[in-house]
């Protein structure tokens, strides 16, 4: 994991996307356990079933942490998901897959904290 956040970290579009001063304090108030649950939460209802999906329409840029940590990681669209992280964009998610999407926007976030 932290070698694709490396790897974002040196892309200038990826690595444009910070927590503002409101994302952090909307996540000392809601616990990291609750921004988990708003990840898994939108990766399942926006992103893991391609049958109903927007491509590149469906993660907004601002609003949420978890929606600029999507942008941050690559984990917006299923077409920043397979070029970063070679999930074929044409299935399923797995819930493997879903676990690691939401890890890997966690730690984003978890490193923006500090």
């Amino acid at each position: 994991m932290n070698e694709i956040l490396y790897k974002l970290s040196k892309s200038k579009f990826r690595s444009s996307f910070k927590l503002k001063e409101k994302d952090k304090k909307y996540i000392e108030e809601k616990t990291l356990s609750k921004i988990r649950e708003h990840a898994y939460d939108f990766i399942n209802k926006r992103l893991k079933d391609v049958s109903n999906i927007n491509d590149g329409k469906q993660t907004p840029m601002k609003g949420h942490p978890v929606f600029v940590a999507q942008h941050a990681t690559a984990t917006c669209c299923r077409s920043c998901m397979e070029k970063w992280h070679h999930i074929s964009k044409n299935k399923v998610l797995s819930n493997e897959e879903v676990d690691y999407i939401v890890n890997i926007i966690m730690k984003w976030i978890e490193n923006q904290r500090s």
